[in-house]
């Protein structure tokens, strides 16, 4: 590898796109080399090389410490990885690519319900039929975890090749474990989600590797990175007011701290005519009527593009998993 940061980015599709819109709000444009290539480059940061990849590669190669950083859903690397929490760490969840990994049983199954009905099924199926209970998925060692964490046993899984929801129709299976984003399409397949059901609820993250080779330069765009997307979504829930500074505002700074959670990224100090103050966007408009109420008679709101902070715990969390000095 060489001593660039190498990002694994989705291939195609909506996952590529709302990681590219990720990168562009902390002010990064995602380059394809050729306009269609399988290689880029972020714009704006030096030292940085992206592989666009399948999901589930980018999964292997994070595990394999083929690539720095990636991303790809939840789902992917608790399946994939034999051991995930040893060889990555999800930096952080993008808001996008959501979808629950789900236990599904027939809505015929009126009696079934949770997790422990379907024990006591599979126990009857094998006492009716001679054989186990045949669960389709293709999430094999999500599916071997969350059914042995509720003692069952009474079952096989059969590799699910093709729509998993159809295995029960199909007559290929008798419970299936899947995907899901909104239900829709387990109702249209007369399924029902059990209410313990619910192995994983998943979304795209910004994953590390913990097993590639950092050198200072990958330490370096990593950490660039790391700032403007903190700095970024914490403009995102900040609202920065300004009001006229008065003497004797202690008590007033203190109880709107108190109140709406604002904070005075400048200081308390009077330091001129004009108060700066962050506000998170919930309590702008009760922020705004106290400070009526206090006799401060104009009040105007703004937002800021970045609110970087010098301490960006998410680079201090890798820095440490990575036994690097910060």
């Amino acid at each position: 590898m060489s001593d660039k940061l190498v990002i694994g980015l989705p291939s195609k599709g909506r996952l590529q796109e709302n990681a590219n819109a990720f990168f562009a709000r902390a002010g990064l444009k995602v380059r394809q080399d050729g306009g269609r290539g399988y290689t880029g480059r972020l714009d704006g940061i030096a030292n940085v090389e992206i592989a666009f990849l399948s999901a589930s590669e980018i999964a292997g190669q994070l595990e394999q410490g083929q690539i720095h950083l990636g991303v790809t859903g939840e789902d992917l690397i608790r399946e994939k990885l034999a051991a995930p929490e040893r060889d990555v760490d999800l930096l952080l969840p993008l808001g996008f690519g959501h979808a629950d990994v789900v236990v599904a049983v027939p809505q015929s199954w009126i009696d079934v319900s949770t997790m422990a009905d379907l024990d006591d099924v599979a126990l009857a199926f094998h006492t009716k039929r001679g054989r186990r209970l045949r669960v389709a998925t293709k999430y094999f060692n999500l599916t071997r975890r969350f059914f042995a964490e509720h003692g069952l046993t009474g079952y096989r899984i059969v590799e699910s090749l093709g729509a998993t929801e159809g295995a029960p129709a199909a007559g290929t299976a008798e419970v299936i474990v899947d995907i899901t984003s909104t239900g829709a399409t387990l109702a249209a397949n007369n399924l029902k989600i059990l209410d313990d059901g619910t192995i994983l609820k998943s979304q795209a993250n910004l994953v590390a590797s913990l097993r590639a080779e950092w050198s200072g330069k990958a330490l370096a765009a990593v950490g660039e990175i790391l700032d403007r997307s903190s700095a970024q979504a914490r403009a995102a829930k900040t609202v920065e007011v300004r009001f006229a500074s008065s003497e004797g505002d202690a008590a007033l700074i203190g109880e709107i701290a108190n109140r709406f959670g604002v904070t005075l990224p400048f200081g308390n100090g009077a330091g001129g005519p004009v108060r700066i103050a962050h506000c998170p966007e919930a309590h702008l408009y009760d922020l705004v009527a106290y400070l009526y109420a206090n006799g401060r008679d104009t009040v105007t709101a703004s937002r800021a593009d970045y609110v970087f902070e010098a301490r960006n715990p998410l680079r201090e969390r890798l820095l440490q998993k990575l036994n690097v000095k910060g």
